[in-house]
């Protein structure tokens, strides 16, 4: 066999490990929460919960760091006021927990 090939497939083999990474992560949910404010927020950074919620607008975001989504919502709540759609991992809270967590 003629070395030409062997490169050609090891090169093909090499761009496909290289590739596979990519679209696993690509893949793969954001570990963020995501609240949607009903008014701005009054600053860029905000801490609630123990968590540093980067906001921009009514759009706020926070790495997910094991506090159950409720209470997360609960504490941005709390400190920011009306949430419209608080999201967990890409996962929306259900309408009922949402009330809860604006109560």
């Amino acid at each position: 066999m003629s070395p030409l090939p062997r490169i050609a497939a090891f090169s093909a083999l090499a761009i496909g490990a290289a590739l596979a990474p990519a679209s696993i992560a690509a893949q793969a949910p954001a570990r963020i929460y995501v609240a949607e404010l009903a008014s701005p927020a009054a600053s860029a950074n905000v801490v609630a919960g123990g968590l540093v919620w980067r906001c921009e607008g009514t759009r706020c975001t926070a790495p997910v760091n094991g506090t159950r989504a409720l209470r997360a919502c609960r504490e941005v709540n709390r400190k920011m006021g009306q949430i419209v759609r608080f999201e967990a991992e890409g996962a929306p809270l259900a309408e009922a927990d949402l009330a809860r967590c604006n109560g």
